[in-house]
């Protein structure tokens, strides 16, 4: 199966199956290198961000476990995902993702590390942070929300409302060296909070209260995003 053919049944199902909105898609740039670093709670997650972005060269950084489940390993390899053994420090995925984003392409990853059983942010991990700078491109904070309830709705029959919001693209200064662990550290509550600040309070999660959120909020609404488009 061709990748296009996919993403038409990904918008077919979407479409007729869920009540899907989203914004600021013009976040993110339409040609370059970037990471989409998005939170995750479902397995939705990344199907509803490949079908609205408009970019043909999104794949993301997949779980290795998924190369168990024919049909997931199928819909992976279709979508050219770039498969992760998370029980150890992948230095083989990481190589291939830097060199993804390095020829231009555009690769989403969940800083969680994981899908989160809570329905709530977990702690990022500092992967996309070394990503970003060690391919030198720029982060999209993308926050996706509904999708945590959205299989059992579906069971039950009804149209779960899922929504992703995409916020300004965003770069990090090079680590230094002398600072490395505390840089990581900030780099990384950086890009949660900007995915938390899209988001309502009751999925902040391991963030909740974190005073970052709030500037981000603010910087948000001067800056007036878009309004939701509904699929």
């Amino acid at each position: 199966m061709k990748r296009e053919t996919l993403v038409k049944i990904f918008k077919f199902l979407f479409k007729h199956l869920t009540r899907l909105s989203y914004e600021g898609m013009e976040n993110i740039p339409a040609v370059g290198g970037v990471i989409i670093a998005t939170n995750h709670m479902s397995r939705l997650d990344f199907p509803a961000l490949f079908m609205v972005s408009s970019r043909e060269d999104i794949t993301a950084l997949v779980a290795d476990k998924y190369q168990s489940y024919v049909l997931f390993n199928f819909i992976i390899r279709t979508a050219g995902g770039i498969y992760l053994d998370r029980s150890k420090a992948d230095f083989s995925a990481f190589s291939t993702g830097v060199d993804f984003l390095r020829k231009g392409g555009a690769l989403g990853i969940a800083p969680e590390g994981t899908r989160s059983k809570v329905g709530a942010l977990l702690e990022g991990k500092p992967g996309a942070v070394l990503l970003a700078t060690r391919a030198k491109v720029p982060v999209v904070p993308v926050a996706v929300t509904g999708t945590e309830v959205s299989v059992k709705q579906l069971l039950r029959l009804r149209r779960p409302k899922i929504h992703v919001r995409v916020g300004p693209a965003f770069t990090y200064p090079p680590l230094d060296r002398d600072q490395r662990h505390d840089l990581l550290k900030k780099y990384t509550d950086e890009v949660m909070c900007r995915i938390a600040a899209m988001m309502p309070e009751s999925y902040h999660g391991f963030y909740t209260g974190h005073p970052r959120i709030k500037e981000i909020q603010a910087e948000l609404a001067a800056a007036h995003q878009s309004e939701p488009v509904h699929l």
